[in-house]
């Protein structure tokens, strides 16, 4: 793959893509500063290294919910990869297979769940929850059927965020590519608006309803545990432990939905603290490099969650591109470990970082 880092990937990317594709997957809502938030928040903190340690061997290794994984960094759940490459999420999937990490399927995927769980990958499923819950529970069952480990819970969508790249483009589905895990459901193309598009509409299928009620509710007609995607606050993540989550993602669903809220980053520790090592937390958001996931790490964070990249590599190089960008950032984590004297995951702690002069 001719790249040397993340952050090369998106100009790469937006080269082999239609503008339409590259624009969904790169927008974000309003004006976009929390997208570039997301990203700025990662400089706000220093490392503070230490030497004369013995880091002639480091370990990667860390669990989630129990699950062995060989670096802290999962695929976030992300929709239609197909657009990226034709063999869409199960490039993905054989990616996260290759390098030992946990692949999270969208309820959006282009092919569907079991297909995506038999590439080999350990597989989470993203639960989007429909006013229909007999929709709902045809999800949970094909998640069940497909062997998937846990079950993510998206939260912060009870509306379609205001993606102007994506109303500018009319953007719907292009030909031959379907929300496979919903072709039972009759809802696996995309309904549009009389403009053409098609996001706010499929929105509208959603459960704007839902309350901290919908995780008891889940967990009684499915043993899987419950991951809740989009904590931004403390009060929220006390809530998540009250009603039985399993772990939170502290996520602003990659600066997509509401505009001008902080950065995953910079609200993590008061997440962390309000959690009190109750449940396991994670993060996405803005990850490009090793020290990215140390900073997150070191904040309190369990692992990192990576989208976009993913999809940039996707789109370069197929499952070979995406099996690169995650070796690439765990091959940066590796070497980063070293040069700040840590030998094992558990070694990261708040002492490896400290606030940017101002």
């Amino acid at each position: 793959m001719n790249f040397t880092n993340l952050l090369e990937l998106e100009d790469l990317a937006r080269q082999k893509l239609d503008p339409a594709a590259f624009d969904y997957i790169a927008g974000g809502a309003d004006d976009e500063q929390t997208l570039q938030e997301n990203r700025a928040a990662f400089g706000r903190w220093r490392l503070r290294p230490r030497y004369l340690v013995d880091v002639s061997s480091v370990d990667l290794s860390t669990t989630i919910l129990g699950q062995p994984i060989n670096f802290p960094v999962l695929v976030a759940p992300s929709a239609y990869h197909k657009l990226a490459h034709p063999d869409g999420e199960l490039a993905t999937a054989r990616a996260c297979a290759a390098t030992g990490t946990i692949m999270i399927a969208s309820t959006a995927s282009t092919y569907p769940i079991g297909e995506i769980a038999a590439q080999g990958a350990p597989t989470w499923f993203q639960l989007y929850t429909y006013k229909e819950r007999a929709i709902t529970e045809m999800l949970l069952a094909k998640a069940v059927a497909a062997g998937a480990t846990a079950l993510c819970l998206t939260i912060d969508v009870p509306h379609i965020g205001n993606r102007e790249r994506d109303t500018r483009n009319r953007f719907t589905l292009p030909s031959g590519i379907v929300m496979a895990n919903l072709v039972d459901a009759d809802l696996a193309k995309m309904p549009r608006n009389p403009d053409g598009s098609g996001l706010a509409a499929y929105s509208m299928l959603w459960d704007p309803a839902l309350t901290w009620e919908v995780i008891p509710w889940l967990k009684s007609r499915c043993h899987l545990p419950i991951v809740v995607k989009g904590i931004m606050t403390g009060e929220d993540a006390k809530l998540a432990v009250e009603h039985g989550a399993a772990a939170i993602v502290v996520s602003n669903h990659g600066g997509r939905q509401l505009d001008s809220v902080a950065a995953t980053l910079d609200v993590l520790p008061e997440i962390v603290d309000a959690v009190g090592g109750r449940i396991e937390v994670l993060l996405d958001g803005g990850v490009r490099r090793g020290t990215d996931v140390l900073k997150a790490l070191a904040l309190g964070a369990r692992a990192v969650l990576l989208g976009r990249s993913v999809l940039w590599g996707l789109a370069i190089g197929g499952a070979e591109g995406a099996t690169a960008v995650l070796t690439t950032l765990r091959d940066e984590l590796l070497t980063d470990m070293m040069l700040v004297g840590r030998t094992k995951i558990a070694d990261v702690d708040r002492s490896l970082v400290t606030k940017a002069p101002v």
